[in-house]
């Protein structure tokens, strides 16, 4: 299948690559020159425009940074220039609102689309072992599940348009709040004398379990191999966490959903990143506390 990829960074590269790899003709853009020749070196044909790259496409996925800019490359780029067959998979994180918005002006414009956001981070991407959580009608979905299945190991249709983003904002405000939860223990347990990989024996077998602790420990030496034991580098950067927990306190005002351990999550990712924490892996809020 010929499909154009728009947005090559960290997630995106990955995921591009994992396409060719599953034999698709890749037709791929970024900003970046750098991402450009890394997606070529990958084996994609390389364009320097959107409009360029989805000529002829059956298929667009794009993996952008924020809602703003998927708007603005569909209404613009994608939307009116691929071929009004080709399936559109907007993979971006991004606010429910932005989502259906960008769904119904492709569907009045002849198109089939998807919103298809994943979880996994870099190393899934890179992997193609993402979990994808996808919105849009029963027809839409049975087309991009091939596609997304190339890319991840699990493809969940989560709803109508839309509600891939819901799950997917759902999911990372539960996993910001465990995460500072487990930091919380796991430096609580020290200062009470407990060795931490005592207490991980004991709390990874117990109540106290979660994905935070048993897939992603905070703290170096303890558990699966994770950013803590690579000085929190790599991973999910504590600003994509912060924008993630954004759109959940957002989204939950809009439906007039109480989220006080989301917003108080927000909070304290909002000032660990205003300290120039940013970049770092979102489980580095450990050296906080």
């Amino acid at each position: 299948m010929k499909i154009a990829f728009i947005g090559l960074g960290n997630m995106g590269g990955g995921m591009a690559a994992n396409l060719v790899k599953a034999g698709h003709e890749v037709h791929a853009f970024d900003l970046s020159p750098d991402a450009l020749a890394r997606a070529a070196d990958n084996g994609c044909a390389t364009h320097t425009s959107v409009r360029e790259a989805v000529q002829g496409a059956e298929a667009v996925v794009s993996m952008l940074p924020n809602g703003a800019i998927v708007d603005s490359v569909y209404g613009a780029d994608v939307i009116g220039q691929a071929p009004q067959t080709a399936l559109l998979l907007d993979c971006s994180t991004i606010d429910v609102a932005t989502a259906r918005k960008v769904a119904a002006a492709a569907s009045t414009a002849g198109y089939a689309m998807v919103d298809a956001p994943v979880s996994g981070g870099i190393a899934a991407a890179n992997g193609g072992t993402l979990t994808f959580m996808v919105g849009g009608d029963d027809a839409a979905f049975a087309r991009a599940e091939a596609i997304l299945a190339a890319m991840g190991k699990t493809v969940i249709h989560a709803g109508g348009s839309g509600a891939g983003q819901a799950a997917k904002i759902c999911n990372n405000m539960i996993l910001g709040a465990t995460m500072i939860a487990t930091c919380e223990a796991f430096a609580m347990a020290q200062k009470l004398g407990l060795d931490p990989q005592v207490f991980y024996d004991i709390s990874s077998k117990a109540s106290g379990q979660s994905w935070s602790m048993t897939s992603y420990c905070p703290l170096p030496g303890v558990g699966p191999q994770s950013p803590a034991d690579n000085d929190y580098q790599g991973g999910f950067a504590a600003a994509l966490m912060l924008k993630d927990l954004k759109l959940a306190v957002a989204a939950a005002r809009d439906a007039g959903s109480q989220v006080p351990m989301g917003a108080r999550a927000e909070e304290l990712y909002e000032a660990f990143a205003a300290a120039g924490n940013g970049g770092l892996d979102f489980s580095a809020i450990i050296r906080t506390l």
